[in-house]
């Protein structure tokens, strides 16, 4: 064949791409279980952070043996068949709140504590928001909170991520007189006309901190039966 000519040229750009495809679909098939190990890594080190804990290079064999269950509740607070941890928040929350799966962790401290960590999951100004949230035992008294973005601003939006930010968080509650009324976010010296807690809001970041607001009064309402057949026991 020419190798001057037109149809070596398509043919031969023709097989580089088959070739190419080839090898980069079997690349992708032999990581795909190390990137689903690493995610799920990942989402082990953000439950474990809002425990207040700092995760180990073996974070698997860590959470583990700090969570002790986890299962899924539906609105009305029953248990339902399914794996918590595989549940995809972005999927839920599309759903009404009837038909969500909820996901609960329950954890064990060192000091016998037991916490429950809810997951989070919303919309910031450049794209998803998530985070976690770990209740004390009375199911309204935060411990600790974690929370990621996606692409959210440096030094706005982003600060979320920050200890300075989810710190707040620590000791507000979740109840006000026995009625959900999930920890808003509101701008510096403001309080909100519902009674509910509140932290500050980031500096900036206006709309990413109504968005966590916002987000957590969209994941914790379909809790409220759970969360208050917690306090009931």
């Amino acid at each position: 064949m020419n190798k001057q000519s037109n149809s070596y040229t398509v043919i031969y750009i023709i097989i580089m791409v088959v070739v190419v495809g080839v090898a980069l679909a079997y690349t992708s098939m032999a990581l795909k279980d190390r990137q689903n190990d690493n995610v799920a890594a990942d989402k082990m080190r953000q439950i474990l952070s809002s425990l207040r804990i700092a995760p180990d290079q073996d974070v698997k064999t860590q959470f583990a043996s700090i969570i002790t269950d986890q299962y899924l509740v539906n609105d009305q607070g029953q248990r339902i068949e399914g794996d918590a941890f595989a549940v995809n928040m972005a999927n839920e929350v599309k759903k009404p709140a009837q038909e969500r799966q909820l996901p609960v962790y329950e954890a064990r401290l060192a000091d016998g504590s037991l916490k429950y960590i809810i997951p989070v999951y919303g919309a910031g100004l450049w794209g998803p928001i998530w985070g976690y949230i770990a209740l004390d035992d009375d199911a309204s008294t935060i411990f600790g909170a974690f929370f990621n973005h996606e692409g959210e601003t440096p030094g706005l939006g982003a600060e979320i991520t920050k200890p300075a930010f989810s710190d707040q968080f620590q000791g507000k509650h979740m109840m006000v007189d026995s009625k959900l009324l999930p920890v808003e976010v509101v701008k510096a010296g403001q309080k909100p006309s519902t009674g509910a807690e509140y932290v500050d809001g980031i500096s900036g970041g206006t709309i990413t901190s109504k968005g966590v607001s916002a987000m957590l009064a969209d994941c914790f309402t379909p809790y409220n039966a759970f969360l208050q057949s917690l306090r009931n026991k």
